[in-house]
């Protein structure tokens, strides 16, 4: 299979071209246009893969994506690509519209030039994945979780623009014929997640002997998935997942910010233990504006169509993550170094605090 994955050198997205190079022996097409949050060191490990190629390009620059599918001839899209920063897009919501809806809209059309030209081999296999989130769904109260048919409700300027370019990819299979295929998953973790997120932000900060920001009351609540079994389920729906559908993508594994946070907390405390517990370090601070409860997902649909369910239970990835972070401190210091805070990002009247709703920097 000829892969183009958008947003390649991003978090999940670099997991993914890892995981077809490496373990599919697909041939990928890594198209980013490298913003604040990619990193080409995520992908440092098949680098030097003849099956690996990267193109530097903007998904909302429609002309220079037809050029990308034509040159490359790929038999299948993984579009990832996405700002995914919750306090970024109410600070600057217009990046988001035009990456998530804009750039959206520019990868559709150019799948529509290719198909209009390819062979007949292709058109045949190719199929459209669309990776989301579950926050379009809106926010839960105690009880339920999201399912494929959930209403739509999306409560911020982030997860709005990624409604909206679900709903295009789903008209453009409905009016087009384009063969699409939409997955929306909980929050992932686990190495490579840029610094802006809350579990790098809370292992740095503990790390650093800094207090650690957690929004309210730290009772709001996600269901953490960890980013390797994300990408394995992905590439699964691109190849067995039926055309027209959507899937969600969730680990099983609820838990509320606060006792996540205490959970890093005890195992720095193994790790790298100091003269008194980073638990102390903790820091309760002024909630982001509309901030979602939680969110849940329901998952039983890829386990029972496609037989796929979290490899990774629990937090068993999480010392595996804090490990990570410790041992690759050359990663995330060159982030830093270029002038990165791991400091609050957007709504820069309010104190300093990590993302703790938002999908993990696509």
């Amino acid at each position: 299979m000829r892969l183009l994955v958008t947003g390649g050198a991003g978090f999940i997205g670099s997991a993914v071209v890892r995981h077809a190079v490496a373990q599919l022996g697909f041939d990928v097409i890594n198209v980013d246009a490298l913003t604040y949050a990619a990193n080409l060191d995520n992908v440092a490990s098949v680098a030097d893969d003849p099956r690996y190629t990267f193109v530097k390009a903007d998904i909302a620059d429609e002309s220079a994506m037809e050029e990308v599918f034509l040159e490359h001839k790929p038999d299948a899209v993984m579009h990832l690509a996405a700002e995914s920063h919750v306090d970024r897009s109410i600070d600057g919501p217009g990046a988001f519209v035009r990456t998530n809806i804009n750039g959206t809209y520019s990868l559709l059309q150019a799948s529509r030039v290719w198909l209009s030209q390819a062979p007949a081999s292709v058109r045949e296999r190719f199929r459209f994945h669309h990776v989301s989130t579950d926050e379009v769904f809106g926010s839960l109260g105690a009880k339920g979780k999201f399912t494929e048919t959930t209403p739509y409700a999306p409560r911020s300027p982030y997860s709005s623009s990624k409604a909206a370019s679900d709903m295009l990819v789903r008209a453009w299979g409905e009016t087009f014929d384009l063969p699409i295929v939409v997955t929306n998953c909980s929050n992932n973790y686990g190495p490579y997640q840029f610094p802006e997120k809350l579990i790098p932000v809370v292992i740095l900060k503990a790390l650093a002997g800094e207090p650690i920001p957690v929004y309210g009351t730290g009772n709001n609540v996600r269901d953490w998935l960890f980013v390797e079994d994300h990408a394995e389920a992905l590439l699964l729906v691109l190849q067995s997942g039926k055309t027209g559908e959507t899937y969600n993508i969730g680990g099983d594994n609820e838990m509320s910010n606060i006792e996540l946070v205490r959970q890093i907390c005890t195992i720095m405390d193994r790790l790298r233990p100091t003269e008194t517990r980073h638990e102390e370090l903790i820091e309760f601070v002024a909630d982001r504006p509309g901030h979602d409860f939680r969110y849940a997902i329901d998952a039983s649909k890829i386990k029972n169509e496609l037989g796929w369910t979290p490899k990774v239970k629990g937090f068993q990835g999480l010392e595996e993550t804090v490990a990570w972070y410790l041992e690759n401190d050359s990663w995330w210091k060159r982030i830093l170094s270029g002038g990165y805070s791991t400091g609050r990002q957007g709504l820069s009247s309010s104190p300093s605090q990590p993302d703790q709703g938002s999908r993990s920097g696509q």
